[in-house]
């Protein structure tokens, strides 16, 4: 269920120049009015419940209407790469539910109850999806055609509004959310500390926010990023054909030497250190998280160090670290107030 008129231009603010956004006209049945902004005049359009709140020539560029300029031409690819990923894989997975409580512990369903919460990368909406659920009021946000998918995964979950943005221009009023999230996906980003350090802005005082980072501190990857030069090169569709192949005959190779005894473990070790594939149990998650891995072109690691620092540049307090790494949360401090009583202090 989306969000109402009213509330939408409420939250939303102008990727442009963080001015008010207002509907263009009046609204005639069965069209989609496109917002403007009240200051900068920009006008975004609404395309399918989907406010489309990129700017020029960017947004043309993902809508197949143009070409993006040459700063943003990894970041569209990136964005494109992504959208074919959810695209081929729309479906919700049953394991996705316990997935979800596992990256938002300690909060357990009731957290949610009642909170206005911001999924920061929202993908294919699959964690939006649960957080609608368990009764918060969702704003997922996502770059590319993965808005799309989110909005048919989220639809009938609860209250939730899906938003094409991007997370280097956040299109937010100041201090709208309880809670915000971001899973696995400003690692992504041109840049991850830019993309991090935007969002506490956008937390009520009080609020409290989470990031999953990719960790710098595992060695696995090493030789990923040396194939990544290629694949990240590669359509969504050639990658995806080719790692049909390879991620199957690998994860095979990978159980015939476990099975080989005394020398299988290591050789197997070996093996996928050389050739990373994911070795999840299901075949098609198999594809999808290995294809996450090397399809994009931004993909950076990181450190629990960093991202303690630039929370507290931030301001954030009771910075704590998550069960599964990089995973760090913090919360914006409430602010007090304090007045003096002039008759009582002798001044």
């Amino acid at each position: 269920m989306s969000i109402p008129a009213p509330e939408l231009t409420e939250t939303l603010r102008c990727p442009a120049c963080g001015g008010r956004l207002r509907p263009a006209r009046d609204a005639e049945p069965g069209l989609q009015v496109p917002l403007v902004c009240a200051d900068c005049g920009e006008e975004f359009p609404v395309i399918r419940s989907i406010p489309r709140l990129l700017l020029s020539p960017f947004r043309e560029a993902l809508l197949g209407n143009g070409t993006a300029g040459e700063t943003d031409e990894r970041q569209l690819q990136t964005a494109l790469s992504f959208g074919f990923e959810w695209t081929r894989f729309p479906e919700m997975y049953d394991e996705w539910s316990r997935s979800f409580l596992e990256y938002m512990h300690p909060h357990l369903p009731q957290f949610f109850r009642g909170k206005k919460v911001l999924d920061a990368g929202c993908g294919n909406g699959r964690f939006a999806h649960y957080a609608a659920k368990y009764g918060a009021e969702v704003w997922a946000m996502d770059l590319g055609p993965a808005v799309e998918v989110a909005k048919r995964n989220t639809e009938s979950a609860g209250k939730a509004q899906v938003v094409q943005a991007d997370l280097h221009r956040p299109p937010f009023a100041p201090e709208s959310f309880d809670y915000i999230y971001s899973i696995g996906v400003l690692h992504h980003t041109p840049d991850c500390e830019k993309a991090v350090k935007l969002l506490p802005a956008f937390l009520k005082p009080g609020g409290s926010i989470a990031v999953w980072l990719y960790s710098a501190y595992n060695k696995w990857y090493r030789f990923s990023d040396i194939y990544r030069k290629l694949t990240c090169r590669m359509s969504g569709r050639t990658l995806h054909g080719f790692l049909r192949v390879a991620v199957p005959s690998l994860y095979w190779l990978d159980r015939g030497l476990r099975s080989v005894p005394a020398v299988g473990g290591p050789l197997a070790g070996a093996v996928h250190h050389i050739f990373p594939v994911s070795r999840h149990k299901d075949s098609e998650m198999r594809i999808l998280d290995t294809f996450d891995w090397y399809s994009p072109r931004y993909q950076s690691k990181h450190t629990y160090e960093q991202v303690f620092r630039w929370f507290e540049s931030c301001g954030l307090v009771d910075l704590r670290v998550n069960g599964i790494p990089i995973a760090v949360r913090g919360r914006k401090p409430i602010v007090v107030s304090r007045t003096v009583d002039v008759q009582n202090s002798g001044i």
